[in-house]
């Protein structure tokens, strides 16, 4: 049974956090870009990421997938460490990355991007049955080139084909990014429906948004943790965040 501390933080008093960055360092070339992030995600939560462009929060997702591995620090996931691995091995221990590009097959249907997307042995017809159960909107248009399909129904796709991935968590950068806001409340839905399957860390720029789906956020600045905590009763107008989201 989980609980809150006093800083907002969920506490699991029978098992570690299902992911937990300690103290990390990570690097582009000579440019120091993390400086001691530490952060924690339970199991089955959405933690959302937030800052301003530049600080940090699609390099801590590189980070845990080891695409751009820290020079120090520890990254546990399930207890494992995972620095040191390779990016397939971290995947293949069910973590998930949907990236601000999405990248699709855009001359492929819906159904075909899906079902190449099923890990070798599995139930293909299962895993597309899932996506459509969860995402009625592909259905619909199950027959559709990927590259037809509205930015929404693109970001519904790009998750459907991280959850039938196998992957009981996800990392999510960007989602509403580029997108008409009329379309950013089909971001919304398909995050949320995501959220009952998969535990996620979310990037996104979009505090509204971000406050809404999230059960807990981190603001990074600098490369660095200046703030965390529950998202309830978090407004947008707080002035320590916009402090630190204005450009």
């Amino acid at each position: 049974m989980s609980s809150r501390s006093d800083t907002g933080t969920a506490v699991d008093a029978a098992t570690d956090p299902l992911l937990t960055v300690e103290d990390v360092h990570t690097y582009y070339g000579e440019s120091h870009i993390l400086e001691g992030v530490s952060l924690a995600v339970e199991e089955g939560e959405t933690v959302a990421l937030i800052g301003r462009n530049g600080v940090g929060k699609t390099t801590t997702l590189r980070s845990v997938l080891q695409l751009t591995p820290p020079r120090r620090g520890s990254i546990r996931y399930r207890g494992e460490e995972l620095v040191g691995l390779r990016t397939h091995e971290v995947a293949s221990r069910g973590v998930g990355w949907i990236p601000e590009e999405r990248r699709m097959f855009a001359e492929l249907t819906v159904t075909e991007n899906i079902r190449i997307a099923v890990p070798k042995g599995g139930d293909v017809e299962a895993a597309i049955d899932r996506a459509f159960e969860t995402f009625p909107a592909l259905d619909e248009r199950s027959s559709a080139k990927a590259g037809a399909l509205s930015g929404g129904q693109q970001q519904m796709l790009a998750i459907a084909r991280g959850l039938v991935g196998d992957n009981e968590f996800l990392l999510v950068d960007e989602p509403s990014e580029g997108l008409a806001p009329q379309i950013v409340a089909d971001v919304a839905d398909a995050i949320a429906a995501a959220a009952e399957e998969a535990t996620i860390l979310l990037v996104e720029q979009n505090l509204p948004l971000a406050m809404d789906l999230a059960d807990r956020f981190y603001l990074l600045d600098n490369g660095q943790v200046v703030k965390e905590g529950s998202t309830e009763g978090v407004s947008p107008d707080d002035e320590e965040l916009r402090r630190y989201l204005s450009a």
